[in-house]
């Protein structure tokens, strides 16, 4: 049997929404509904990443080569679904010296709030330090309101015992990350990665860095997670490339 004139109708009209009109945006137009952010139009996340130059013993930096290379190598190998890619920013390995340039760096990602990224929430900041007695990747569950340098940073302040910000209060005082920390690491695991959850980022410029960090998040809807990462002399630099491409798949899966 043929549809009526009535069907025919109906059948063509559903071929025309769905060939030449997008599926949520011209569709809620024509029957004046609020258009709703679809995954194929607006990215599920879009991470901005910070690395730190050299400092005391560490002349090398892998960070520093990772993040700078961060953006080529991912265009290669091809982003995530659901991710574009924010901005890539070598710091200085310092603290107090540096907190102007980390505050205007941090604050930077609130200028790109558009209609897109109403939900700051999809801003994600991805810290990468090194431990170079580290053996394997360990993401920071936390951050510590305590600066204590074992060396001077690379301006020459070496804090002992200080508040990394004072109107926190108490230097036991942590912060921690929104993102379910153990279960990317397991997801991690899984990849065939030696990667661990650790609650111990020091207290030296990364614990600094990501105290700041944290609490920038906490205030603005959005969120924070630091990675240490060994030399390269102890996990090569392709495998550490492959590591932080594989970090941004799994935080992509998340729902």
């Amino acid at each position: 049997m043929f549809p009526d004139k009535t069907g025919c109708w109906v059948i063509i009209f559903w071929i025309y929404l769905s060939t030449c009109l997008h599926p949520c945006r011209q569709f809620a137009s024509l029957v004046s509904l609020p258009i709703h952010p679809c995954r194929e139009f607006y990215p599920k996340f879009k991470p901005f990443f910070a690395g730190f130059k050299k400092f005391h013993g560490v002349s090398e930096n892998p960070t520093e080569t990772i993040v700078s290379n961060l953006k080529e190598y991912l265009e290669k190998r091809g982003l995530p679904k659901g991710l574009t890619l924010g901005s890539c920013t070598i710091l200085d390995t310092a603290g107090q010296g540096a907190l102007s340039p980390l505050n205007q760096l941090l604050q930077s990602t609130l200028s790109t709030k558009n209609s897109q990224y109403s939900n700051s929430g999809r801003m994600i900041w991805l810290h990468l330090g090194v431990n170079s007695g580290a053996t394997c990747f360990a993401l920071e569950h936390q951050a510590v309101n305590e600066a204590t340098f074992r060396c001077p940073d690379e301006m020459g302040w070496k804090p002992q015992k200080s508040p990394v910000i004072p109107e926190d209060g108490s230097i036991s005082r942590t912060r921690k990350t929104s993102l379910p920390v153990q279960q990317i690491v397991a997801t991690l695991m899984k990849k065939g990665f030696e990667v661990m959850t650790s609650e111990d980022a020091g207290r030296f410029v990364c614990n600094y860095v990501y105290y700041h960090s944290l609490r920038f998040a906490e205030q603005n809807g959005s969120k924070s997670l630091f990675v240490h990462v060994p030399l390269f002399l102890t996990i090569d630099k392709e495998t550490q490339m492959r590591f932080v491409a594989s970090l941004l798949e799994v935080l992509a899966s998340l729902p």
